[in-house]
């Protein structure tokens, strides 16, 4: 009997999952980031792509997990994420293992096969509704994500469209015919058929592709050609429409006439919003409880982020006016639908000359239309949200500060802002020239 006894290779690895680092235009991208793998194995290293992506501030990065009760944009629940995750580092490990036992290395190619299988296991199981129609995949969708996301009844108006907008491009539509030339002929079916602008038919492709995502995630196809699918769509970046300190004072200080005091009311609350940063939804159902001392706490409806939003003259102005008048569930302002105080606020922007002709630009296929169109036509209650962020940050408020009270999470939506801000500053400097 021989006293040899083999002595095992041992392979030096070492496995980390972590977000990619990735940058627009300079600006860290903070929402929807790809989560990677990174395997470093006897001095070698290798990248895998998992295929999920979650949002910065819902990663834990010490424990390389998703945080408990996370949601991706896709509606995959941190649970699901992080067992695939999970499940991907052992067969991984697993296969070191094996190659240890065998007294071998693996090679990248060998990890890229393993993750490969990994990846494909389950889709071609069964599914209780890929038997079912694309309307009834389309439907369930609909529904879960609809549930775990919160969806407001706007959304779902929204994704009712969408899914009309399918039934129409063609009869018995399946996942099959949703290839890449079957996409190009729904994107031409919306450019000429329905005549969307190509804003809107790139709104329409990336509602589309979630849902194709999704349900591939879920095993209902097994069609990926949206993956790879990139048309080139021209469009132009809309302005961002916003109310400057001269435009404000025209409105805060018009006489509004005898027959129009239902105004009186709007721009109060226009002018809440240009003093606060909320959003509509926020300022409708603000609450007397909601208002402390010197600031607003409120949970916001559209990100449910706590805010704490401190009050100024402006701010305690308008709320000390209506603090004694009663309204229906509380509200502390004397707020009406949004559709009806965006017809009012076009209406007030009218009768105090908020005249300034502004160019918008926008495609429909190769063809590009201009418009011109008085500025006063293009406010709705938005712009005080949009007005608060210019006016801070031109009179020198930290972008970190004006995030805190906007709720911003990340600077590409802050982008747009800035640039306006850095504009009005060189323009203020230059009127030291004239003196």
């Amino acid at each position: 009997m021989s006293l040899y006894t083999p002595i095992m290779i041992h392979i030096k690895r070492n496995l980390i999952f972590s977000l990619e680092r990735r940058k627009r235009e300079g600006i860290l991208i903070t929402e929807n980031v790809p989560i990677r793998l990174r395997v470093n194995f006897d001095g070698d290293r290798l990248d895998i792509q998992t295929g999920y992506r979650i949002d910065l501030k819902k990663w834990d990065s010490d424990k390389e997990l998703v945080k408990n009760g996370a949601f991706n944009k896709l509606g995959q629940s941190s649970s699901s994420i992080n067992s695939r995750l999970l499940e991907l580092k052992v067969s991984i490990q697993d296969l070191f293992s094996e190659y240890e036992r065998l007294e071998k290395f693996p090679n990248k190619e060998d990890i890229r096969e393993a993750v490969k299988k990994i990846k494909s296991k389950g889709k071609s199981e069964s599914n209780p509704i890929s038997k079912n129609s694309f309307e009834d995949v389309f439907d369930e969708f609909v529904r879960q994500n609809g549930r775990l996301n919160n969806w407001t009844n706007a959304t779902f108006t929204k994704f009712s469209a969408v899914k009309k907008h399918l039934l129409g491009f063609k009869q018995n539509l399946s996942f099959k015919d949703l290839d890449e030339e079957g996409m190009s002929d729904y994107i031409y079916y919306l450019q000429k058929d329905k005549e969307m602008k190509n804003s809107t038919v790139k709104k329409q492709l990336g509602f589309l592709k979630w849902f194709l995502r999704w349900s591939f995630e879920k095993n209902f196809h097994n069609n990926d050609s949206f993956k790879s699918f990139r048309p080139k769509i021209k469009d132009s970046s809309k302005p961002v429409i916003f109310l400057t300190e001269e435009e404000k004072a025209k409105i805060f200080n018009y006489k509004i006439p005898s027959t129009k005091l239902y105004l009186e009311k709007t721009r109060d609350l226009l002018k809440f919003l240009c003093y606060t940063g909320l959003r509509y939804s926020d300022a409708y159902n603000l609450r007397r409880s909601n208002i402390k001392d010197n600031h607003i706490e409120i949970v916001t409806v559209k990100t449910s982020d706590s805010l704490n939003i401190e009050l100024n003259k402006h701010s305690s102005a308008i709320l000390e006016k209506y603090q004694d008048i009663p309204f229906k569930d509380d509200k502390a302002l004397p707020v009406i639908s949004n559709q009806k105080l965006n017809e009012y606020i076009k209406e007030l922007g009218a009768l105090a000359e908020i005249d300034t002709p502004v160019t918008l630009t926008h495609y429909s296929g190769n063809k590009r239309i201009d418009e011109v169109i008085p500025k006063h036509e293009l406010l709705s209650t938005h712009v005080g949200r949009r007005s608060f962020i210019c006016s801070a940050l031109s009179i020198g408020i930290p972008v970190q500060v004006v995030m805190k009270w906007t709720g911003h999470s990340d600077y590409k939506a802050m982008k747009p802002y800035i640039d306006i801000a850095d504009k009005t500053k060189k323009n203020a400097m230059e009127k030291f020239n004239l003196l």
